[in-house]
């Protein structure tokens, strides 16, 4: 082996050792467990779902810092869990109109700062503004079919009655999407209806199999672990978003601080619930790690893993969705993920 190769092989082996990812992540204040990632014996002999021998990934890179920090993420319902190859370029699509007007702002934010070591692909909002533009498998709930309904992460927000135009794309831009917008609230000057996500959780899967096979395969999988798993501890799950009976945030009367008073405590109620969403979502980087997955909770956490199979998902579950902690090994990275003083990512 030659001496290149030989410190090929010594990096890889080095930024896999699961302790000393462990170690960075708990100095960069990320609340890590240290349970095993699965939790049945292998092989398996608790009737998990198994991937084909043909669906091979990468499990030799490092997966830590294969996410790009964003500024916000949106899920665009479509009602399909399959799309063009680029979604932003179908024409006439929701996507495709947000994309553009993002390209005509030029708003930037100045990254934060902070203390603890940074770690590639654990980021905070604020260290950006790019936003993610997804298609997701959820059906509009607006009343009129033909107008989208958007959910926006980190805000943990749904808007509904968003048309698939230029003007559609420019007023959700003007009115929940531009970085400057620090929370997204509902604006009462628009036909726009606004409402905080009804969910302790929302857990996506990358479904689109025309960008890779692999993740067709996966999603269905994940999903029907997932929601077993989930309502063996007592959760009810949906796959797709159920209509809202709580008025809008449009019609809050009262001061803006008042509405982000009430905001706040909404967020912090859903803990309790028990409710999760899951939904496929497009294409969002690093098909190769398949099964990808992203777990976004109401006080603005988004956790992406990567090569989660059913055999991990009882203890995704366990230690993520209901603990509020890291599982190293699967880590590809995370918004809002690093909670200084909190033992738990649930913890505001």
């Amino acid at each position: 082996m030659s001496s290149l190769r030989r410190l090929r092989a010594w990096v890889f082996n080095h930024e896999l050792d699961p302790n000393k990812i462990r170690d960075q992540l708990s100095a960069s204040a990320v609340p890590v467990s240290s349970a095993d990632c699965r939790t049945c014996s292998d092989p398996c002999d608790d009737g998990h779902g198994e991937y084909p021998a043909r669906f091979k990934v990468d499990t030799e890179t490092q997966m830590l810092g294969t996410v790009s920090p964003y500024r916000r993420q949106v899920l665009i319902s479509t009602g399909t869990t399959d799309w063009d190859l680029e979604i932003t370029w179908t024409s006439g699509s929701l996507a495709s109109h947000i994309s553009k007007a993002y390209r005509r702002t030029t708003n930037a934010l100045s990254t934060a700062v902070s203390n603890l070591p940074h770690i590639s692909g654990v980021f905070g909002g604020s260290e950006s503004s790019w936003i993610s533009i997804l298609n997701a498998s959820h059906k509009t709930i607006s009343e009129d079919p033909n107008l989208e309904t958007v959910l926006i992460f980190p805000d943990f927000m749904v808007v509904t009655d968003v048309p698939s135009t230029r003007e559609g794309g420019k007023l959700l831009w003007e009115t929940a999407l531009d970085p400057q917008i620090p929370r997204v609230l509902g604006s009462p000057e628009t036909k726009l209806q606004t409402w905080v996500l009804p969910y302790s959780c929302v857990i996506t899967f990358c479904s689109h199999r025309r960008r890779d096979g692999r993740c067709g395969i996966s999603a269905p999988k994940l999903e029907h672990a997932f929601m077993h798993a989930l309502q063996q501890r007592g959760w009810t799950v949906d796959t797709h978003l159920e209509h809202i009976i709580d008025p809008p945030l449009e019609n809050f009367s009262g001061l803006i601080a008042d509405k982000e008073k009430h905001v706040l405590q909404s967020l912090k109620d859903l803990r309790n619930e028990k409710k999760a969403l899951i939904l496929y979502n497009s294409h969002m980087g690093g098909h190769q790690y398949s099964g990808n997955c992203i777990i976004y909770t109401p006080n603005g956490a988004s956790v992406w893993y990567g090569r989660v199979t059913p055999h991990e998902v009882d203890a995704v579950v366990e230690n993520t969705i209901e603990g509020g902690l890291i599982l190293p090994a699967l880590l590809r990275g995370g918004q809002n993920i690093s909670k200084p003083g909190c033992s738990t990512l649930h913890e505001w």
